[in-house]
């Protein structure tokens, strides 16, 4: 039997057909260039316009640059091995992946979390909105997500990693997933990285719970509201941050707390897809349709690029334009 210590590399789940390795890296490509050019607009527009600097606005940069960060974490890497036919990842590549994972994708739930708190506050407390979320006070809260991501990633990559892998080094899995490496080690190994798991879970729940609960009394609270106007704005801004939570929520808690029995290749990778991929994907144009204010700054970020472009294209009546 092998263990770690004397594992290179490991060896990423890939089928062996070149017309499916290229149609993973057109899916995967196509996904990844929507991820980056949605979230790009997402930064670049909440930077340029000073209409947006306000904490609802602060967080939801923080999570594009996390979204970011998550996707091109694994995704450049699976396009690699489908475009080049490889299926290996080095040790060291394989952990930095799984720290980095863990890293973003824990710090986006925190990032949720304070995102449901701001929520919260402008609506059930507005008039206490400024002297709670100061800019100081969104500074801590954001820092705090982040921390907490950073923590949650060197327990749970030093924990895995220092297992002993007892069932070989292939992983099947597109990226390096902890669930999956745990399936390469021994049984008594297992148990331990368990506990942490369950650790983790429990601060998981801890958010949930307080997601909930702060939605819970959003909605009474508008509810209440005697204008349809003011209970429509509230919806607003609530729905694409409820909706990005229950995208995030299902696919991740599927993924990590369903049963061994129900855990097939294709499925877990298909799992995977949805809650590593897809979100990245979709979270900006979910944040960006029922917001009118970011909607239109981005709008003015396209047409004035496209007007950019149009000015610099050669005219076929007079070249001079073009050289000058």
């Amino acid at each position: 039997m092998s263990n770690s210590s004397s594992i290179t590399e490991f060896l990423l789940a890939f089928t062996d057909t070149r017309e499916l390795q290229l149609l993973h890296f057109v899916l995967f490509l196509g996904i990844y260039l929507a991820a980056l050019l949605g979230n790009g607009l997402v930064l670049t527009a909440i930077a340029c316009n000073q209409r947006l600097h306000t904490p609802m606005y602060f967080f939801l940069l923080n999570f594009a640059l996390l979204d970011l960060g998550c996707i091109s974490t694994t995704v450049p890497k699976a396009m690699a091995n489908a475009l080049w036919g490889s299926r290996a990842i080095s040790y060291a590549g394989c952990a930095a992946q799984v720290f980095l994972f863990v890293f973003l994708f824990s710090a986006e739930y925190s990032l949720l979390t304070v995102m449901a708190y701001d929520r919260y506050v402008a609506i059930c407390k507005p008039l206490h909105y400024g002297s709670l979320l100061g800019s100081r006070a969104c500074a801590q809260m954001a820092a705090a997500a982040w921390g907490s991501g950073i923590l949650n990633a060197l327990l749970q990559t030093g924990n895995t990693f220092s297992l002993p892998l007892c069932q070989g080094n292939a992983v099947d899995q597109f990226f390096c997933e902890i669930p999956q490496i745990l399936k390469l080690s021994c049984s008594h190994s297992y148990l331990r990285e368990a506990g942490l798991v369950m650790v983790s879970a429990c601060f998981a729940s801890g958010c949930f719970v307080f997601i909930v609960l702060s939605y819970v009394q959003i909605i009474r609270a508008v509810l209440r509201m005697p204008s349809e106007q003011g209970q429509h704005k509230a919806f607003s801004t609530c729905l694409p941050h409820l909706a990005v939570v229950c995208l995030f929520v299902s696919t991740g808690a599927f993924s990590y707390l369903k049963p061994p029995s129900i855990s097939f290749p294709s499925l877990d990778l298909v799992v995977a897809v949805l809650y590593s991929v897809v979100p990245p994907a979709l979270n900006p144009l979910i944040y960006s349709m029922r917001n009118q204010e970011l909607k239109d700054t981005v709008w003015k970020l396209l047409t004035g690029c496209l007007s950019v472009a149009t000015d610099c294209l050669p005219s076929s009546a007079d070249g001079s334009k073009y050289y000058s």
